[in-house]
């Protein structure tokens, strides 16, 4: 068996993901589901409300290095209309509306990326009591966005908290140690358990390609380091779903790809052979079916509304098709395939078939299925 983190060429490196993706409309069937799972509230404040600052200014880090931020300035009569309300939205995300704790909470910056296709504003709210402060994010509504948080809070191990309200999404922010930053900071360090973290690194590998989770570069997702018996636990978590099922690489969908993560592919190739790596794909692949088989019914009304749903471009799907039935040796599953979301459903049923035997037979999971 052989060790497929191993001796990767650097040929195989995917492109670039595209520099701009557009921004996909959320269509009548996903706002209906929207609607019915309580992610669609009544926001008080938009994404083309926060549009409307006078100037920026480049943000640094605490090292005084520059970052892909900037502070963005209001006039008075603009500031103070945010700043009620933008708090409003924290207690939404909080405490479900509970305005009772929001006197002592005030907006302390907001910030805009330039960077990126959902050009995202960040928040920081923070307690005029102790000083302790808190981020969301918001950002223009894209349907392929929604689509990979809907699929992230129902298959993986991870809940995710978002509302949108027409053109515009309201993100929690999710903390974590950046990957680029853990990598060139924590990697090499003797407490970092390289062993547990190359399994993690597996397994987060293994979900993306599982839903077509794009673009996993080290900067788009975060390590959570949590102290055990004796040891640490590492779970990694993708903080950016703006690359859900649009390029057509299938190597754009498998983190180990990317140069990026090259230091955490080669933890891999030292630490695991092949033998382990497949214990731990199929791990993961048991956990993915069994939260798929309790949430049944919603990822079957998803998937239903994301096949029939534009969020990538012709050629894409005819290329991502034609590598997705390469790999799996098996171009019946997918030459039918005609939009991105028919192959997130096929790509799901070929990787986790197997591990649906195992799982007692329903009528709701025949549904599935189909």
């Amino acid at each position: 068996m052989t060790n497929p983190f191993n001796h990767i060429d650097p040929s195989a490196q995917p492109d670039r993901p595209s520099k701009k993706k557009p921004i996909f409309p959320v269509n009548d069937a996903l706002r209906q589901y929207l609607v019915k799972y309580g992610r669609e509230v009544k926001l008080p404040v938009s994404y083309a409300d926060l549009q409307r600052f006078t100037y920026t200014v480049p943000l640094k880090d605490k090292y005084g290095k520059e970052t892909a931020w900037e502070k963005v300035s209001y006039d008075m009569h603009e500031w103070e209309f945010l700043r009620e309300n933008l708090v409003r939205i924290y207690a939404i995300l909080k405490t479900e509306g509970d305005l009772s704790f929001i006197n002592h909470l005030d907006v302390a910056r907001i910030d805009f990326c330039f960077f990126g296709n959902s050009q995202p504003f960040r928040i920081r709210i923070v307690n005029k009591f102790n000083d302790n402060y808190d981020h969301y994010y918001i950002k223009k509504a894209d349907a392929s966005r929604i689509y990979g948080l809907e699929l992230e809070h129902l298959l993986s191990p991870n809940r995710m908290t978002y509302f949108t309200d027409k053109e515009t999404l309201i993100e929690e922010h999710i903390p974590g140690i950046p990957g680029d930053i853990f990598i060139h900071d924590y990697l090499q360090d003797p407490n970092t358990n390289q062993i547990r973290l190359a399994k993690e690194f597996v397994k987060f590998n293994e979900r993306c390609f599982v839903h077509l989770l794009g673009d996993m570069r080290a900067y788009n997702f975060v390590v959570n380091i949590t102290p055990d018996i004796e040891d640490y636990q590492y779970r990694i978590r993708a903080i950016d779903f703006d690359q859900q099922s649009y390029e057509g690489r299938k190597n754009l969908y498998l983190p180990q790809f990317f140069k990026e993560n090259k230091p955490l592919v080669d933890i891999v190739a030292k630490h695991l052979d092949a033998k382990s790596i497949a214990q731990y794909q199929a791990e993961e692949r048991t956990m993915m079916t069994f939260r798929l088989v309790s949430a049944r019914y919603r990822m079957k009304e998803i998937l239903d509304i994301m096949a029939y749903d534009d969020i990538s471009k012709p050629e894409k799907i005819e290329q991502l098709k034609q590598e997705l039935s390469e790999h799996f040796h098996n171009p019946t599953d997918f030459k039918k395939a005609k939009t991105m979301g028919q192959l997130v459903k096929r790509q799901m049923k070929v990787m986790l078939q197997k591990n649906l035997m195992f799982v007692p037979k329903t009528k709701a999971q025949s549904r599935f299925d189909d």
